[in-house]
């Protein structure tokens, strides 16, 4: 890790690094270096505490004074507790006098200082991280790799030690179990270490495994930790490792038969057990640490490496959210995907340790393509942090719990993750439509999602359910389209069919598609002039009336994508329809739309319906024409307006100091911050009761509108939004890794992936096997690229265009820079370290090494 990224300090206590694969649950890393947020079993839980689950060192010169420190820097506070800290927490343990953290998702490095170690200490954390690979990127666990240096002229003796209680289990019952938890030493090939296990059926919603492993053959253990009523354990287990940096297993027999007396159960004999073994009886957390042990050579560096893993197998069949209607499945079980490939959390130890040199390296290489190279670097920031919401609670994959599909994983979401609870349920179509990363990262889960909403979610009449039910295999749910959402699923089919090329993909969608966009043309534009009209439905969750750019820059945007699918298709009378009322869509948007400065909303009264915004500056007005851009279509309206509209957003939207905005209505920016509002009436007109979020800033709109910025043109005032954006998640007052809004880790968010293809210009249509870059900026560029198939890094120097793949395969038949052909066909492969280089000024010179 470098310097690119920025330093965190200890202090910066909203700072919490999530460590986790897609759909696996989370535990993330603090500021501290301290082990938060324990979220593993299929569901949120911000701020959930693991007791006595944190890493220690026992460091002992030569000659001198052994240190014993807890592995984080100081508590922060608050210090005020209604009864202190409690026993679970250890605070009063000693810690080290500080820490600084610094990430470039998906790892993360914490180094620390404390002026009485004789030692030098920090810590790298990921979960690997394979684009173009799910399964690679959905290991339920993280490699926690603490790095010790010796500076001193003599040698130590270092003991790291991490400790772990197991998370399941929790719930009513004696002492708040609900079933007993188990531990054991277990040593399988070179992996060796604790094994958590708990006493419910395999397919109990609460089941689950948790391991702390390692390969190095020289450690110390303690499997078991003493319990009691009061904090014996922890006592026992510090006095061992302070005394000689070594633990030795508890020899206090743990009885498993349940006693008479306070706590008799019907049956039991025994009679003869102390109030201690009997606690001892009950189901009790049950916590065990694992040390790694080395004498560190004057000058000497060594890696203390461990892996903490899980798998809670089982999600509950159904929403269970906040919002909708019935779960009639809600009693039955669905199988995470991941579990189909580490049914326990020892299998995914094994495997993460034993491909952990090449998962590893493409961890690596993915970071130093994304964050390494000439982009800006808030854009890297913003594309990157953001990746932490694929691998959040707000998105599972789960094996296919609806025939109809067949089978093979399928990708579901919240909108967001609440603090204890999904947030609006059913991959909400018109907050996913913004969402890039996944696409562009891991197309083929898109491609699930799309099969849910285009097979499942989609009537015989066209008209689309925007929150799935049907996903878990229940009814559909019933609720009018949304305009975006609808419209935004056809776009994304789109985009996934000319990401990956497949034809048959395309085909078995295709009928319902063609009938959503046909259900648009017959519904929402009531007199047939080409413009939608009416109740319109949408991602502010009200209903727009009369006519206004948004649905219909969508609508046009979704136009200009069906022509280009259903001439590929063969099917030319439906291609040519759709074109004419395109042109009709977008001349009716500049003649009835645009009042010289921006596109608004053309309604006869205003305050007739609540929730309008009549003659507002609307900082989605152009969310048709992001989706062209990104998708490939390019301008779908005259590049004069669209870059006035923009220009009139930036300056009667953005804030740079929002100290003086009123709002009665959700915050995300306060005092001193900055950030883009939804709407402003600059010219006056405000209805009495505009649309209920429209003074409220929102991180995907803001990635929105800097990448259909950056797409037209206009870099500087999307670097501009981007970086007061980024400056609201500095650590202090919000993590860095968690872009809120209806929740954390909040999937609109994932629009930031755009501003990389807008500053690279890169697109891949696989239909037509064209690559293409057209950068803005600075050059020379060198950046990431992906394609559905391949991903690398492509280096761009005047008219010389360089590709590296660095996974995956690429076979490209023209490849394009600034929209000039620069070769003819080019057939590169990973594996090798392959690349090839062409000048658009020689089109036969040619580089492979």
């Amino acid at each position: 890790m470098t310097d690119r990224s920025r330093s965190i300090p200890h202090t910066a206590d909203r700072a919490a690094f999530p460590l986790g694969g897609i759909g696996t649950g989370n535990v993330s890393l603090g500021a501290r270096g301290e082990l938060r947020d324990w979220e593993l079993e299929n569901l949120p839980d911000k701020g959930r505490f693991n007791p006595y689950s944190f890493f220690a060192i026992h460091a002992a010169p030569a000659g001198g004074t052994p240190v014993t420190r807890v592995l984080e820097a100081r508590l922060n506070g608050p210090h005020d507790l209604d009864a202190g800290y409690g026993f679970d927490r250890l605070a009063g343990l000693p810690r080290l006098a500080g820490s600084t953290m610094r990430g470039e998702y998906p790892v993360v490095d914490v180094d620390f200082t404390d002026g009485d170690l004789p030692v030098e200490v920090s810590l790298r954390a990921f979960t690997p991280l394979v684009p173009l690979d799910p399964d690679a990127s959905s290991i339920p666990g993280a490699v926690l790799r603490y790095t010790v240096h010796n500076p001193s002229p003599v040698p130590v003796d270092v003991t790291v030690v991490g400790s772990v209680s197991h998370t399941a289990g929790r719930g009513e019952g004696p002492f708040g179990m609900r079933a007993q938890q188990t531990v054991r030493w277990h040593e399988e090939g070179d992996v060796r270490g604790l094994d958590f296990g708990i006493r419910l059926p395999e397919n109990d919603p609460g089941y689950g495994t948790l391991s702390l492993t390692t390969t190095d053959p020289s450690t110390t253990a303690k499997p078991q930790w003493v319990t009691g009523f009061w904090p014996d354990g922890p006592r026992l287990f510090w006095d061992d490792l302070t005394a000689d940096g070594r633990l030795d297993a508890e020899p206090r027999l743990t009885l498993e038969d349940r006693p008479r007396g306070l706590f008799a159960q019907p049956g039991d004999t025994r009679t003869d057990l102390t109030e201690d073994e009997l606690f001892e009886t009950l189901p009790r957390i049950r916590t065990g640490s694992l040390g790694i042990v080395h004498t560190l050579a004057p000058g000497e560096v060594r890696a203390f490496e461990f892996v903490l893993a899980w798998s809670f197998p089982n999600r509950r069949r159904a929403w269970q959210g906040h919002i909708v209607l019935d779960d009639p499945h809600r009693d039955e079980v669905v199988r995470n995907h991941y579990a189909t490939l580490w049914p326990d959390a020892w299998s995914a130890a094994t495997y993460l340790h034993g491909g952990l040199r090449e998962l590893e390296q493409a961890t690596d290489t993915f970071v130093e393509t994304l964050y390494g190279g000439t982009l800006d670097p808030v854009v890297a920031d913003a594309v990157g942090a953001n990746i932490a919401a694929v691998r959040s609670t707000t998105v599972f994959v789960v094996e296919t719990p609806n025939t109809e599909l067949g089978e093979g994983p399928i990708m579901a979401a919240w909108e967001g993750s609440f603090d204890h609870g999904g947030s609006c349920e059913g991959t909400c179509t018109h907050v996913w439509s913004y969402a890039q990363t996944v696409a562009w990262l891991f197309p083929s889960l898109e491609r699930s999602a799309r099969r849910v909403e285009l097979l499942l979610e989609t009537g015989s009449d066209g008209a689309q359910t925007f929150r799935s039910n049907r996903v878990f295999g229940g009814p559909r749910w019933f609720m009018d389209p949304a305009v975006d959402g609808q419209l935004g699923t056809f776009l994304r089919l789109h985009r996934e069919w000319r990401f990956c090329g497949d034809d048959t993909f395309l085909r078995e969608l295709w009928p319902a598609a063609a009938q959503t966009l046909d259900h648009a043309v017959r519904e929402w534009d009531r007199d047939g002039d080409g413009l939608l009209d009416g109740q319109l439905h949408n991602t502010y969750d009200i209903e727009f009336h009369g006519i206004e750019p948004l649905a219909n820059s969508m609508f046009l945007a979704a136009l200009r994508a069906g022509v280009r699918m259903a001439r590929h298709l063969g099917e030319i009378e439906r291609a040519d329809a759709w074109d004419a009322i395109a042109a009709r869509t977008a001349r009716g948007m500049d003649q009835l739309l645009w009042n010289g400065e921006y596109y608004r909303q053309v309604v006869k009264d205003v305050d007739a319906h609540r929730y309008q915004y009549g003659e507002g500056v609307l900082s989605d007005q152009l969310l048709g024409q992001f989706h062209a851009y990104v998708n490939g279509l390019g301008p779908i309206l005259p590049v004069e307006h669209v870059r006035s509209a923009l220009e009139a957003i930036v300056r009667h939207n953005f804030r740079e100091d929002l100290t003086r905005h009123e709002s009665t209505q959700r915050v995300y920016a306060v005092d001193g911050e900055g950030g883009l509002l939804l709407a402003s009436w600059p010219r006056g007109g405000r209805p009495a009761i505009p649309f209920v979020y429209s003074d409220e800033v929102w991180t995907g709109v803001e990635h929105q509108v800097a990448t259909t910025l950056a797409f037209a043109g206009l870099p500087d005032a999307a670097l501009t939004i981007e970086r007061t954006l980024r400056a609201r998640y500095d650590g202090h007052a919000r993590s860095p890794w968690n872009e809120i809004e209806c929740g954390n880790h909040y999937a609109r968010s994932l629009a930031s992936w755009g501003l990389l293809l807008a500053f690279t210009g890169a697109q891949w249509d696989a239909p037509s096997r064209t690559l293409s870059f057209d950068p803005i900026g600075p050059e020379p560029l060198r950046a990431l690229f992906t394609t559905g198939n391949a991903w690398g890094r492509v280096d761009v120097d005047g008219d010389t265009l360089t590709i590296h793949v660095d996974g995956g395969s690429l076979r490209a038949d023209r490849l394009l820079l600034r929209g000039h052909e620069i070769s003819g066909p080019v057939h590169l492969w990973a594996g090798d370290a392959c690349s090839a280089s062409r000048a658009a000024t020689d089109p036969t010179h040619q580089e492979h090494s």
